[in-house]
């Protein structure tokens, strides 16, 4: 017998984004139920953000073992005991659970249904026995690994971000179709364990990072013995006796004993029954406009699924958006302009608004600044002198956005992420004081940077001989 219910706030996807609507919802007073199919705490939990960098990190810990010498250390070839690799992997993911689990959610007044939600009209959802009335709705669903049509794929096993974390042995050579994010950490972290790794892609690794940066990072990945391949075209994937062949156009063929399919990622819209609540969307994702919602202005998407960045900060932010909209009925909007995004290799490689080409595209008079590692005291010091800061300006020292590739590139991008979020413009770096030896003066040397041309001028000059007369 199927059971009514009637609440404030009704959400569909337990990831990031949902999981903070509906803990914000409920702890500020409103009747809530959250639906999910699987497991709390989403895409980023069990198979994607936390799996990714816990591996990342047993990888750069075998990494820092081979590279010992360099500092007079004596260490022998690092012993990669796979079944510890995926203990530590699935620990780190069991540890961060309770905060993510029904008991919890519980807890804090929401009503939990685990079983799939889907809508049967404009203002109801039916989830397993329960009929959900609400007043709002949030699609927070997120999105799944995107499987490109390459002939015999679906003959052949294949990884995606959804099982490669449930593997019990590491490869012997890992095949990686896909030069973004994923596809990077994963065929980084691999190659630090011990793997042989290839790793190929359609047009140029990671696409959407200025190419400068991305250089760095290439440079990186061949130097580990990544067999890194760009502008290629596979013409088939086929099975073999010891694991999977990759057939390209232009070159010879690819053995390898595993495959990884990391070609991006696609919105689950599927089997939500948008047309039944007449919501508009498309395979990119939900329409919404910039106060997240849909055609339909009862129901809100957000993370993913709305089709825009897919970040689990961005889920989070949405999130906020959200609970100003729906419940305080203020008319919050969602910008882009100081959404970061980090890639997780080594080295590290961050963004935050534009890119040099993206400044020039918009029409702006830029100038670049740019600062290297190699002139930072603290980066000498630790060996990790790859990498550069680079800032895009105006020519009035508006900072339109920055760039930062090297070690822990993504904790030193908050001070451009706040500097562009707050409007601070270049001088407020150029004059902060930044703790000695930090690898955060890097940031304060490329602000430093846009005054040397007319602090350094000959007419500078002149004003200290000048004023120097008066003793």
């Amino acid at each position: 017998m199927v059971r009514d219910l009637s609440v404030d706030i009704c959400v569909i996807g337990a990831g990031s984004g949902g999981l903070s609507v509906a803990a914000g919802a409920s702890q500020l007073g409103a009747s809530t139920v959250l639906i999910e199919r699987d497991k709390l705490g989403g895409d980023c939990l069990h198979t994607g953000c936390v799996p990714s960098k816990a591996l990342l990190a047993a990888g750069h810990a075998a990494d820092a073992v081979r590279r010992a010498g360099r500092f007079g250390v004596r260490a022998g070839p690092p012993e990669i005991d796979s079944a510890a690799v995926y203990g530590h992997v699935h620990g780190v993911i069991a540890a961060i659970q309770p905060m993510d689990s029904v008991e919890r959610f519980e807890g804090l007044g929401v009503q939990v249904i685990q079983d799939t939600g889907r809508f049967t009209g404009p203002r109801q959802v039916i989830a397993g026995e329960t009929r959900i009335s609400a007043r709002r709705f949030v699609v927070a669903t997120g999105s799944s690994p995107f499987v490109p049509p390459i002939p015999g794929l679906d003959d052949v096993a294949y990884y995606t971000n959804e099982n490669i974390f449930e593997a019990t042995a590491l490869p012997e050579h890992l095949i990686v179709i896909g030069g973004g994010p994923i596809g990077i950490e994963m065929a980084q972290a691999h190659r630090h364990l011990g793997a042989r790794v290839t790793l190929l892609e359609l047009f140029k690794i990671m696409p959407n990072d200025d190419p400068e940066l991305v250089d760095v990072v290439r440079g990186a990945l061949i130097e580990d013995g990544i067999d890194v391949r760009e502008d290629i075209k596979i013409s088939r994937v086929e099975k073999t006796p010891d694991g999977v062949r990759v057939v390209l156009d232009d070159t010879d063929p690819i053995d390898g004993s595993h495959l990884l399919v990391a070609a991006g990622r696609r919105a689950n819209v599927a089997g939500l029954g948008l047309d039944d609540a007449g919501i508009r969307y498309s395979d990119k994702g939900i329409e919404v406009d910039a106060r997240m919602r849909t055609s339909d202005k009862k129901v809100f998407a957000i993370g993913d699924v709305a089709g825009g960045l897919q970040f689990t900060h961005v889920a989070g932010y949405h999130a906020g958006i959200v609970i100003k909209n729906a419940l305080f009925r203020i008319p919050a909007k969602a910008e882009t302009k100081t959404v970061p995004w980090v890639t997780y290799s080594a080295p590290e490689l961050a963004q935050v608004g534009m890119t040099e080409a993206a400044a020039r595209t918009a029409g702006h008079q830029i100038k670049v600044l740019r600062w290297p590692f190699h002139d930072n005291d603290r980066a000498l010091a630790e060996g990790q002198t790859r990498g550069l800061v680079k800032v895009i300006s105006t020519a009035k020292g508006e900072i339109l956005g920055c760039g930062i590739v090297g070690a822990h590139a993504g904790e030193l991008i908050h001070t451009w992420v706040l500097a562009i979020s707050q409007n601070i413009k270049i001088g407020g770096i150029a004059q902060m004081m930044a703790p000695y030896p930090t690898r955060g003066e890097v940031s304060k040397r490329a602000a430093s940077s846009y005054y040397t041309p007319s602090l350094f001028s000959e007419r500078t000059r002149r004003l200290v001989r000048f004023l120097s007369w008066f003793g």
